[in-house]
């Protein structure tokens, strides 16, 4: 009798049931055993002696490729769950990391994945719809976790917002007042702030009861709101590191409830957050598992019914501080008993849509953003050739969705600052309107076309040139995002080297801007040199060498 004979007889005889993880791979498939330990045991034994057959549950036999959100990597790089996982259910996840928006919109474009985990498959779904994609085959909630707003509990005592009820009505007067300075996710990179950005919407909808519609969007209460946005970010990670670095600056965050309970527990927050929870409702991420390769459905269904078991639902809000979604479950003791009334989610893509464009473009403040780009001759080739075509990306050939919310916005001023030997003459462009003053952006796109290579690479003048730049125009940038993005191909080896370009960024009082530089890693260029630039400056560093360069400033825009 052959092996998988041997399995079905074992699985007839415990009374369990076999599933084929795989419709076309006979090897993948597996046993679901629920008898008396000792049963099991036992049946092991025989079917190990009589057939020569390993039936144990710690051999994992099926491998699923999963594209996650970030904020995901807690449960899915957390080795006693994934262990749990692979000696329970004989699978294994392998994840790439994206941006809930970003990974809809490579899903709907043909990228293959088994399956899908993001903080919520709303957009996911809205998008199949336009593009008349099937939707996804099957997608169950896991974990449950609100997008609420933390607030020092010094700024909430002085607002009086520690024993009464707040509604964001109540944060949008008090931000439109200048008494709240916030920091929250960009809405176009991160279902953090798109969730926070859609429960703000709602929440001002003139004839609540109904899904967000487009011509219910209150523009004015938006601007009012976000005028006290100080600080956005790509990541909800990068949120939370730049709130810790600058929370004498910052009163309040908006995040996940998670994501705030886990900020109050680091030991580098100085003053603990009160979790406000407004009354007129909040959006929930539901952190649905997502088939989107129907041969995977057995495999699929496995890791499901093990994620949402009781002590798995008690293990994740132990570990991710995130609410169980099975409510029979006790949630972690982190976990305060507050459960706003949720709001709900746009009917369709084009209301999504346009929350966004309207944000980027309306609601928040424009980017101010310094490009230093290493034109050294070692760029000479694909590598020139990919960064002319990101700019091109930037300035609206790439119809993507993910591009779309990449190009730049209006009322953007950008600054391109070329190197080699020596740091050349810069250029300022400003982006009015694209729609309506299209040449700046042909203007844009020829300038760094045509920019010259030469000799050298003298990386950390270009960076102190941008910085004085900074200091020159601090006035001027007073009513902007501010950041610098440094792009090079190799190491510095003229002009200032790291230690020169540090003393100088100490001394001359550069931190103090608070204006981060984000590192574009290309070729040969040292790693752990650009990584502690990024450092310095409140930054973070993107590795292109992998990639390119057009992924990695598309990813940087949701930062500025």
């Amino acid at each position: 009798m052959q092996g998988n004979d041997a399995g079905q007889r074992c699985g007839i005889i415990a009374g369990g049931s076999l599933h084929p993880d795989d419709t076309t791979v006979g090897a993948e498939m597996r046993i679901r055993w629920r008898p008396a330990l000792g049963a099991v045991v036992t049946l092991a034994f025989l079917a190990t002696v009589i057939y020569g057959v390993n039936v144990g549950p710690s051999r994992p036999n099926v491998a699923l490729t999963v594209v996650a959100g970030s904020e995901l990597a807690d449960v899915l790089n957390d080795p006693e769950l994934m262990s749990d996982l692979r000696d329970q259910t004989g699978v294994t996840l392998d994840a790439t990391y994206r941006g809930t928006l970003d990974g809809a919109d490579r899903l709907v474009s043909g990228e293959r994945y088994d399956l899908a985990w993001f903080s919520s498959d709303h957009y996911l779904t809205l998008l199949s719809r336009a593009r008349n994609i099937p939707e996804p085959v099957s997608s169950e909630p896991v974990m449950r976790s609100p997008v609420v707003l933390g607030v020092t509990r010094s700024a909430a005592a002085e607002l009086g917002w520690i024993d009464s009820p707040v509604t964001w009505s109540d944060v949008a007067e008090r931000a439109g007042r200048g008494e709240l300075r916030f920091a929250m996710t960009s809405p176009a990179s991160s279902n953090s702030g798109f969730s926070a950005l859609v429960g703000v919407a709602a929440s001002f909808d003139p004839t609540p009861g109904g899904p967000l519609r487009a011509e219910d969007i209150d523009g004015a209460r938006l601007t009012e709101l976000f005028s006290g946005l100080t600080t956005t970010a790509g990541s909800s990670r990068y949120l939370t590191d730049t709130f810790l670095r600058q929370q004498d600056r910052i009163d309040a965050v908006i995040n996940y409830e998670s994501e705030l309970l886990a900020l109050n527990a680091n030991p580098a927050l100085r003053e603990p957050l009160k979790l406000i929870y407004p009354s007129d409702g909040a959006v929930y991420a539901d952190y649905p598992l997502t088939l989107v390769n129907p041969a995977r459905a057995a495999a699929y269904h496995s890791v499901l019914d093990w994620l949402r078991e009781p002590d798995t639902q008690r293990q994740l809000s132990e570990v991710t501080n995130r609410r169980p979604v099975d409510e029979s479950v006790p949630r972690d003791e982190a976990i305060p008993d507050q459960s706003p009334p949720g709001l709900p989610l746009p009917a369709d893509l084009t209301t999504a849509d346009q929350l966004i464009f309207s944000y980027l473009d309306e609601f928040r403040r424009p980017a101010r953003t310094f490009y230093v780009l290493d034109v050294s001759t070692s760029m000479l080739g694909p590598r020139i050739t990919d960064l002319r075509r990101a700019f091109a990306d930037l300035t609206g050939t790439d119809t993507s969705v993910t591009g779309q919310f990449a190009r730049f916005r209006k009322n953007e001023l950008v600054t391109i600052i070329p190197f080699a030997s020596a740091v050349q003459p810069s250029r300022d462009f400003l982006i009015r309107d694209p729609e309506l003053e299209p040449q700046v952006l042909i203007d844009l796109r020829a300038y760094v076309d045509g920019l010259p290579l030469g000799p050298g690479t003298a990386l950390y003048d270009g960076l102190a040139a941008a910085y004085d730049r900074v200091q020159q125009d601090a006035a001027a940038n007073e009513g902007y995002y501010t950041s610098i993005v440094l792009m090079t191909d190799g190491e510095a080896n003229t002009g200032l080297d790291l230690s020169g370009f540090r003393a100088r960024f100490e001394q001359s009082g550069m931190g103090s801007l608070n204006v981060p530089t984000f590192v574009v890693k290309f070729g040969e260029a040292q790693e752990a040199e650009l990584r502690e630039v990024a450092a310095l400056a409140g930054g973070e560093l993107f590795d292109a060498t992998t990639g390119s360069l057009r992924t990695a400033f598309q990813e940087i825009r949701g930062y500025q």
